[in-house]
């Protein structure tokens, strides 16, 4: 009899430790639970407690029992949305307010509203063993996201930070508000209409590109301006500058091909072909920097086109076809001061160049030559002249000319450039 009273009081001693262990749970379940309807009624008084709402809602975002609950994170979303909302009435009624705080708001409750979002629509079984959603708080985070939208919150605080030059903020409160209508729980197409994709979309996403180019977030950038190069809102500069963001990685393949792509789309703009002539020039290439020239002077005859082939053609020694191309030039050309300077180096080049040929010829087969190399350097003369008119405070054409005048022996005018 002793044995089986002491068994049954074993039995009673582990029900009630059991039962006492859930006690316990429940009543920390329950505890975080009435953290979380703090917290919501915290933010939501008249006199609103934003600090000891997002203390209270902390904790709960950190219990296994309510930090996987979508209305947790709805109401840790709610704190910052309607801090924003107090921040914006006190604005409207010309009061001052911390810029800063009301921003960091906003992006501390749309971060938590996509959370709240991800579980709400985490299928879950309910007590059927059915699998259901919180549609609820579906509705509830769409709500709150559309007036994000709808009052440019983060747009605003946004140009609140590039003001401060803080630029990576900037990029980030842009993009959030761009991927707004990208969102999965945005797909609705009566939510689509109120977000359309216009040239105001554009805008904004080009303005999101140009603060990842101040930060220096090269592949933030390039990302943007490949998405909207074709776009609505300055097309050609966002191809400019994701050829200069490719060029900035070192990625001078995908560079290239951007100016080439943008030659076809924007043939009336020069600033693509430019660029491209430029590159084949600094790396050397200079048939294919001849073949672009002559595709620009084509398209848009340049007075700096004709003197950069110009220039081109005498550093290959083609002095004959260096000739005809200024030639060619437009009229204007002549009252040009480069022009001229670069349509005498022609001829100072061919008579350095006739010179080393004749260099090593006999006394007397070496002053025939010395005819056709005197006469080059006296066809340069007037150019040279007309460069040193037309600008005289060029100290290179100055001196260009004083060499020249040196060479044809004209010292009376050499010694007149004297400094």
């Amino acid at each position: 009899m002793k044995r089986i009273l002491t068994k049954q009081m074993n039995n009673i001693m582990r029900r009630s430790l059991f039962l006492a262990a859930l006690v316990l749970i429940s009543a920390g379940c329950f505890a975080q639970k009435a953290n979380v309807k703090k917290a919501k009624n915290l933010c939501l008084q008249e006199e609103p407690d934003f600090a000891a709402a997002r203390q209270a809602i902390g904790e709960a975002l950190q219990n296994e029992e309510t930090k996987d609950d979508a209305n947790t994170w709805y109401v840790a979303g709610l704190i910052g949305y309607t801090e924003n909302d107090f921040l914006n009435r006190a604005q409207a009624m010309r009061q001052a307010i911390d810029e800063q705080k009301k921003g960091q708001a906003v992006v501390e409750s749309y971060d938590y509203f996509l959370v709240a979002d991800q579980l709400a629509m985490t299928p879950k079984l309910d007590k059927k063993g059915k699998e259901v959603v919180d549609l609820k708080t579906r509705k509830n985070v769409i709500s709150k996201m559309m007036d994000f939208y709808n009052n440019q919150d983060l747009v605003k605080y946004g140009i609140y930070l590039n003001d401060q030059r803080e630029f990576r903020g900037a990029y980030e409160a842009f993009i959030k508000h761009i991927k707004l209508q990208d969102l999965p729980m945005m797909q609705d197409d009566k939510l689509q209409a109120k977000m359309p994709k216009d040239t105001i979309y554009y805008q904004y996403y080009y303005y999101a590109g140009r603060f990842a180019t101040q930060a220096e977030m090269h592949p933030e950038a390039v990302a943007v301006f490949s998405a909207i190069k074709d776009g609505l809102y300055e097309p050609s500069l966002c191809n400019q500058f994701l050829y200069e963001e490719y060029m900035a990685m070192g990625d001078t393949v995908k560079g290239i091909q951007v100016l080439k792509d943008a030659i076809q789309k924007f043939p009336g703009e020069s600033w693509f072909l430019q660029n491209l002539i430029n590159y084949f020039v600094n790396s050397g290439n200079m048939d294919a920097a001849l073949n672009y020239l002559d595709q620009a002077i084509a398209g848009d005859p340049q007075l700096q086109f004709f003197i950069l082939k110009g220039s081109i053609l005498t550093v290959q020694k083609r002095f004959d076809e260096a000739v005809a191309n200024y030639e060619q030039a437009p009229k204007t050309a002549s009252d040009d001061a480069e022009f001229n300077e670069s349509y005498g180096i022609v001829y100072v080049e061919k008579g350095n160049a006739l010179n080393d040929e004749a260099a090593y010829l006999p006394a007397k087969e070496y002053e025939k030559a010395k005819v056709a190399i005197d006469q080059a350097f006296q066809q340069a003369l007037p150019y040279f002249e007309k460069a040193y008119k037309l600008a005289p405070d060029n100290t290179e054409y100055k001196r260009n000319l004083r060499s020249l005048y040196y060479r044809l022996g004209d010292e009376a005018k050499y010694q007149q450039l004297a400094d």
